[in-house]
């Protein structure tokens, strides 16, 4: 994986989903599109939409476990503490042969850096909340929260996407 090469398209990916404004219909739109998403896909996922300290859409699928529920609240929380998705930050740590808890101090067992979380952008604002995934690989955790909020704000996944790994 050309590590340098994903960030850029990922800080693109993040300069572009960003919503005009945010209310809890939006969520909802955005949670409801990711769960059909992994229902047509057969996907066991867990499904989080937030604003910083309030739950606005949750789903946990069959199949999933108490784990995807915990993999979502640390990096939910990577994405409050540092306002990038928590797979931009993984592969940055990567790239600096480093890890959160060395650089940041930050107990690995409340935050993770495992792609599936990205922070929902309002124009003006800045980053207000999260969307995150968990039960795939971590990329197709993020890709899956990247092209449901291509379908919500009406951008072309094609553009946005990672591509296959």
């Amino acid at each position: 994986m050309d590590i340098p090469h994903v960030l850029q398209a990922i800080a693109h990916q993040e300069r572009t989903l960003v919503f005009p404004q945010f209310h809890a219909e939006q969520a909802w739109q955005i949670g409801s599109q990711l769960r059909e998403m992994a229902v047509a896909r057969d996907a066991a996922v867990v499904i989080d939409v937030r604003t910083f300290g309030r739950k606005l859409f949750y789903a946990a699928l069959d199949g999933t476990t108490p784990d995807n529920a915990r993999w979502i609240e640390r990096k939910s929380r990577t994405v409050e503490h540092f306002r990038r998705s928590s797979y931009a930050l993984g592969l940055t740590l990567q790239q600096a042969g480093t890890t959160l808890a060395e650089k940041f101090s930050l107990d690995p067992a409340e935050f993770a850096t495992h792609g599936g979380a990205f922070p929902v952008r309002v124009s003006g604002a800045g980053v207000i909340g999260s969307v995150a995934v968990s039960g795939l690989a971590q990329r197709d955790d993020h890709q899956m929260v990247v092209e449901a909020l291509c379908a919500v704000l009406g951008e072309n996944f094609g553009n946005l996407s990672l591509g296959r790994d």
